[in-house]
């Protein structure tokens, strides 16, 4: 299949499934496994195309980033809880995901480790959307630090391929008493630092491939990746924020174990 094809797929792919608690990370390691494709040769495309999910991010809450923005630079206490927040939240990844780097590169590798997280993923999301007890309605700068650090560990649990940031975020939150909008949208806010880490690592660990073109995968296909999970995701969001909203998780949780059971099955 020619390469612009296959990041066209791979960033629909990227831009459908990065902000749903379902996996962006093991669907891409999935995709590449069952259509055939080297997932070596386009680890590092996986992981750069989600700088595209994470700019429809900063679109979508570009008023919610101005004022915070704004306010910082007059010290409002609102938009310094906020950061703080943020920064809290993204602490322990950026810690632990360095330490172990080399043993979460093994698990990218995986596609059974994909299946069976997809599957278990899906079963704690039905256990939490059923013990779960969200509090009143509230913003992300409203969130006591305890509860942000908290969900940050939580985040951490998502460096195995399948059980997905977002979901582990998100579902972390409910956990804690978070009601789920505020829960979906820290867990948006939270991929932006995160991202940027794994991206900037990834870049330095294939720099020398990219800048002498003599990978298959160079910056054109980066490019055309970049721009369909961009325009993608910014349709997701909006949509994904309003039917959580409404009527919970449940349906990922069923969709997660579905699609791992099938995983499984196809890679046995």
């Amino acid at each position: 299949m020619d390469p612009i094809v296959t990041a066209i797929l791979l960033g629909i792919v990227e831009g459908v499934t990065e902000f749903i608690p379902v996996s962006s990370t093991g669907h891409l390691i999935l995709a590449t496994e069952v259509f055939g494709y080297d997932a070596k040769t386009w680890a590092a495309f996986n992981v750069v195309i989600q700088l595209g999910a994470i700019l429809a991010v900063v679109v979508q809450y570009w008023r919610t980033f101005w004022a915070v923005g704004l306010g910082l630079l007059k010290l409002r206490t609102e938009s310094l809880a906020f950061v703080r927040n943020i920064l809290l939240g993204f602490l322990p990844s950026a810690v632990i995901g360095l330490a172990l780097k080399d043993y979460i590169d093994v698990l990218l590798g995986s596609p059974a480790v994909v299946g069976w997280a997809l599957i278990l993923g899906g079963i704690a999301i039905l256990a939490i959307e059923r013990l779960a007890k969200p509090g009143p309605p509230t913003s992300v700068a409203q969130l006591p630090a305890r509860q942000a650090l908290g969900v940050g560990f939580v985040q951490c649990i998502s460096m195995i391929p399948g059980v997905s940031r977002s979901g582990a975020t998100i579902m972390g939150a409910l956990a804690m008493g978070i009601e789920r909008r505020t829960a979906a949208e820290f867990s948006f806010f939270l991929a932006i630092p995160t991202m940027l880490g794994a991206t900037a690592l990834e870049l330095w660990d294939s720099h020398a491939a990219l800048m002498d073109g003599s990978g298959l995968v160079g910056w054109s296909e980066i490019a055309v990746g970049f721009a369909v999970s961009f325009v993608v995701a910014l349709a997701v969001i909006k949509l994904f924020v309003a039917y959580v909203s409404r009527a919970g998780f449940a349906p990922f949780a069923w969709y997660r174990i579905a699609a791992g059971a099938l995983a499984i099955y196809l890679l046995s």
